[in-house]
């Protein structure tokens, strides 16, 4: 079976890696996203539960269907938008919101429409947004050298070792270092997990003008842009050649079948997907596939066991994970910023796209991802006359 051959160890720890970082960095907006709701302890359990079966499977499915690293996950910039934008919303009316934009986004995938949108962007300018997006993340795994020096610091040292003696184990060796420094500093928090399986609550779904305009229209918007749009730009920067609309329309499927359980948007992943895509994953690019599968088996074990799993994620120290994340994707930042800048006719848009993604600037409710878009696509309109192409990714 060519999964057994692919399978490594490498690839498994990206994937809890990838899962690792995607839910201790937002998880808790989702819950906050249910509270504003009225939801119930059960129906946040529910949200959690559909979450984790929609990212899971689509990870698994989509990874195993065209061999590429797909990773999925919740929008975070949907949750944030739901804490903001329900008031006097029901629950039923979130639902029927949540059902409306995952049509949508079924709807602009599967037609193609998405995906025509995608290959006009050239690929320095979505390299750019790439490493625009990571670099915070890099920059935090040094900053928590601040409260935490010690253990930071030992990761450090057992990355850098490990990238000379065994590559692709670096990331293991920081985490396992972490880990057992963490233990000895009496950090890990193990002793408030509890077993716990998370139950399906069905809610039947409502339907009103308000809860349209006020909550699925923006919520379509803000996932297409925010998530889906550098979810494909990742995928493509780090030399995929991804199939976008069955990935897009998929994902929008799941999200319809499971949105009366409570998952309001299931996008294709960017910054957890830069994990699974880089070469701490895997140094063979057509294995790293397996990371992807990893992670949609440790996000079905978060359904499952929502509140378990939740509690197995806090006993870790913030910086540890903060630190783990940034090692993890020094790779995909490098890579991204060489593509960016490789080509001088594209260098100062690139450039510009890739500092207004790390400014963190956010307009209407949409994130950095989709303005440093624009903003290289205008520099390049004004600097070229044209922007983009009909090759694949945009490429020249």
């Amino acid at each position: 079976m060519a999964f057994l051959k692919d399978f490594s160890i490498s690839a498994v720890i990206a994937g809890f890696v990838t899962v690792l970082v995607g839910f201790t960095s937002s998880a808790v907006i989702v819950f906050q996203a249910a509270s504003a709701l009225g939801a119930t302890t059960a129906q946040a359990g529910s949200w959690m539960w559909a979450l984790g079966l929609g990212m899971g499977l689509t990870c698994i499915g989509l990874s195993l269907r065209y061999r590429i690293p797909v990773a999925t996950a919740w929008s975070t910039s949907g949750a944030a938008l739901l804490i903001t934008s329900t008031a006097g919303v029901s629950m039923p009316e979130a639902i029927g919101a949540f059902l409306i934009s995952a049509a949508l986004i079924a709807v602009s995938g599967f037609t193609g429409w998405f995906e025509k949108v995608m290959n006009r962007i050239p690929m320095a300018i979505a390299s750019g947004m790439l490493a625009g997006i990571l670099l915070r993340f890099g920059l935090d795994a040094f900053t928590a050298l601040k409260t935490q020096f010690s253990m930071v610091l030992a990761m450090l040292l057992a990355y850098l070792l490990m990238r000379r003696l065994l590559p692709r184990y670096a990331v293991i060796g920081a985490l396992l270092a972490g880990i057992a420094i963490a233990a000895g500093m009496g950090l890990l928090q193990l002793n408030t997990v509890t077993l716990e399986l998370a139950k399906p609550v069905f809610t039947m779904p409502a339907f009103s003008l308000h809860a349209f305009v006020g909550v699925a229209l923006p919520l379509f918007i803000v996932t297409m842009a925010s998530q889906n749009l550098p979810g494909v730009a990742t995928i493509r920067a780090s030399g995929y050649e991804a199939p976008v609309s069955p990935l897009v329309g998929w994902t929008g499927l799941a999200t319809l079948l499971l949105a009366p359980f409570g998952a309001f948007a299931i996008n294709l992943a960017a910054i957890t997907a830069a994990i699974c895509l880089g070469r701490e994953a895997h140094e063979d690019p057509s294995k790293r596939y397996v990371a992807a599968l990893s992670a949609g088996f440790f996000y079905l074990l978060v359904g499952l066991f929502g509140a378990t799993v939740a509690a197995v994620f806090a006993a870790f120290p913030r910086e540890l994970v903060l630190a783990i994340a940034g090692l993890a994707l020094l790779g995909t930042i490098g890579n991204g910023l060489v593509l960016a800048l490789s080509t001088e006719r594209d260098r100062e848009p690139a450039l510009i796209t890739f500092l207004v993604t790390a400014s963190g600037v956010s307009l209407l409710g949409i994130g950095s991802a989709f303005w440093g878009l624009i903003a290289g696509g205008l520099a390049l309109l004004i600097l070229r006359g044209k922007v983009g192409s009909t090759a694949p990714g945009g490429q020249k």
